[in-house]
């Protein structure tokens, strides 16, 4: 695959949503593939896509091909409020039916260091890889307003370039610790669909699509599907700066 970089804008969060999940179904649905990796984000952003695709594409997703995993993590237990595991379930694993053994959720009340490699092994033997490094059919993204991507923040732009497939990260500001995929694994994958929507990321947004000095701090400036697709999805309130 060949690198390719696209940016969508859209009125409103709900047509961002719509979009995405449509690119889910088609690519899905694509019987050529006996599965469909899909690492997903966490925080509130994709509460609306995940509403989107156990309602009204609930049954055009063919359940039985999907694997899940996460792109990052907090160490926390699954049933945590802060857990983006239970928000998935929360908003999209008990409304549809997907085998339990397409479920690899990262187990955030064990110890972090041994997660990260636990967790490693199960994508390693799960995944095919492309330079040694595993390669995810999809990735979905997030962004934080500071420019994180992942659990990759600003402070810790090591983990962009780390030779590991998950690293502990910290979050700067509370200090909790977080399981995440390394930017070599994240960059890796045939897709990454970054899903910015708000006015709070527009900054941001302008920074990085204007190449500037200071977009290069920020870590979701250095993604780029090296070998594959890589997809922003703004509505119009994020993309208000450009």
């Amino acid at each position: 695959m060949t690198t390719e970089t696209e940016v969508r804008i859209f009125e409103t969060p709900k047509k961002v949503y719509k979009a995405i999940a449509k690119e889910i179904v088609k690519h899905a649905q694509k019987t050529n593939q006996p599965r469909f990796d899909i690492a997903l984000s966490g925080g509130n952003s994709p509460k609306g896509l995940f509403k989107k695709m156990s309602k009204k594409y609930r049954d055009l997703i063919p359940w039985d091909r999907i694997h899940f995993w996460w792109g990052d993590e907090r160490c926390v237990s699954p049933h945590d409020a802060e857990s983006n595991y239970k928000m998935t379930v929360d908003y999209l694993l008990s409304k549809i039916n997907i085998p339990k053994e397409n479920i690899h959720r990262i187990k955030g009340e064990r110890s972090p260091v041994e997660e990260a490699q636990r967790y490693s092994e199960e994508i390693t033997l799960n995944l095919n890889s492309r330079n040694e490094i595993p390669v995810f059919d999809l990735i979905i993204l997030g962004m934080g307003g500071d420019g994180h991507t992942a659990s990759i923040f600003p402070n810790q732009m090591e983990l962009l370039n780390s030779d590991k497939i998950c690293e502990v990260a910290l979050h700067p500001n509370s200090g909790q610790k977080r399981i995440t995929l390394s930017g070599r694994v994240i960059n890796n994958a045939n897709r990454i669909f970054f899903l910015v929507t708000g006015e709070n990321k527009a900054i941001r947004i302008s920074e990085i699509m204007n190449d500037t000095d200071a977009a290069k701090q920020l870590p979701a400036y250095h993604i780029a599907a090296n070998s594959g697709r890589l997809i922003w999805f703004l509505d119009d309130a994020a993309a208000s700066k450009i």
